[in-house]
């Protein structure tokens, strides 16, 4: 994958999950009319005051990784075949979980089907995608190896 074309992709799959971020906390900071309810953006698997400080720093991350391909330079902007491999295994097990996921809720909750409680679903398939471009990104050929 190309760098240009993986520095797009990156940088559209982060500024969803900046969105989501902004969303859910803009639900527990003022629950607006406009937004769905809290119980939708979250499962409750980590307590929010755990999980904010944690996506803040995935948010971080992610952006020194997507920074560092758009420029060409840094510590992620070389490839690094084992981490590829890896990155985009993990990606596509982790997308494959989510699917699973996806499938159980909707036949535990079929009054809830299509779109209830999917929120977090759905962003954990932006992070997986994320994984999956920044893995094959890390599989191209070495400038100089070419």
């Amino acid at each position: 994958m190309s760098s240009t074309r993986a520095a797009k992709v990156l940088w559209v799959l982060l500024a969803l999950f900046v969105c989501r971020v902004l969303g859910q906390l803009i639900v527990v900071l003022y629950a607006p009319t406009f937004l769905p309810p809290m119980k939708e953006w979250y499962s409750g698997l980590m307590p929010y005051q755990y999980l904010l400080p944690t996506q803040i720093l995935i948010i971080v991350f992610f952006t020194k990784i997507a920074s560092d391909i758009s420029r060409g330079v840094g510590r992620f902007s070389k490839p690094h075949h084992k981490l590829g491999s890896f990155l985009r295994n993990f990606g596509y097990f982790y997308f494959g979980a989510m699917i699973f996921r996806y499938v159980l809720r909707m036949s535990l909750y079929p009054e809830e089907r299509w779109f209830g409680g999917t929120i977090p679903i759905i962003f954990h398939f932006v992070l997986a995608t994320f994984l999956i471009v920044w893995g094959k990104y890390n599989l191209r050929p070495s400038p100089t190896s070419a």
